[in-house]
């Protein structure tokens, strides 16, 4: 029976349980979106709730908190100044796991991990992705051309 026992052991002993959850949490608050298997996707959204709870505080205990916990500086000052602001007038559930497949290698299912209202932005980051490659096409392709042109004229004149 499991009466009482919370969590998840994901497999894994205490201190590499920690900093896997530590890692993701991290990488959740700077991504806004992950891919990670379904567990930890459950194992980490606890964790992540309790940062954006504490960068709703905003004082400097809370911050040195999430400091604790959280593996670069860079994660606490966007949690504290661009994430956690958004959350304002909402009381938990900042969290969304969509199931998206299964792995290759040992079949286990995988979710995306995204903060709420974060659309916007990866929609941007989408945008500005694609607009990178529209525009690496064009340039390989005037190589191309330009290739083409140049092997064309010194085949005539040999």
């Amino acid at each position: 029976m499991r009466h009482r026992n919370a969590g998840f052991k994901l497999g894994r002993n205490t201190s590499h349980r920690r900093a896997l959850l530590r890692n993701l949490v991290t990488s959740i608050l700077l991504e806004d979106r992950v891919v990670t298997t379904v567990t930890k996707a459950k194992a980490a959204r606890p964790h992540v709730e309790k940062m954006i709870t504490l960068g709703k505080k905003g004082d400097v205990h809370s911050r040195r908190q999430a400091l604790s916990f959280l593996q670069t500086r860079e994660a606490v000052t966007r949690l504290f100044d661009t994430v956690a602001p958004r959350y304002g007038d909402r009381n938990g559930g900042y969290l969304r796991i969509v199931r998206k497949g299964f792995q290759k290698g040992d079949g286990a299912e995988t979710a995306f991990i995204e903060l709420l209202g974060a659309e916007a932005l990866l929609d941007e980051k989408r945008q500005k992705r694609a607009e990178g490659r529209a525009k690496k096409r064009e340039e390989l392709q005037k190589q191309m051309e330009e290739q083409q042109a140049q092997s064309g004229e010194g085949g005539e004149t040999a």
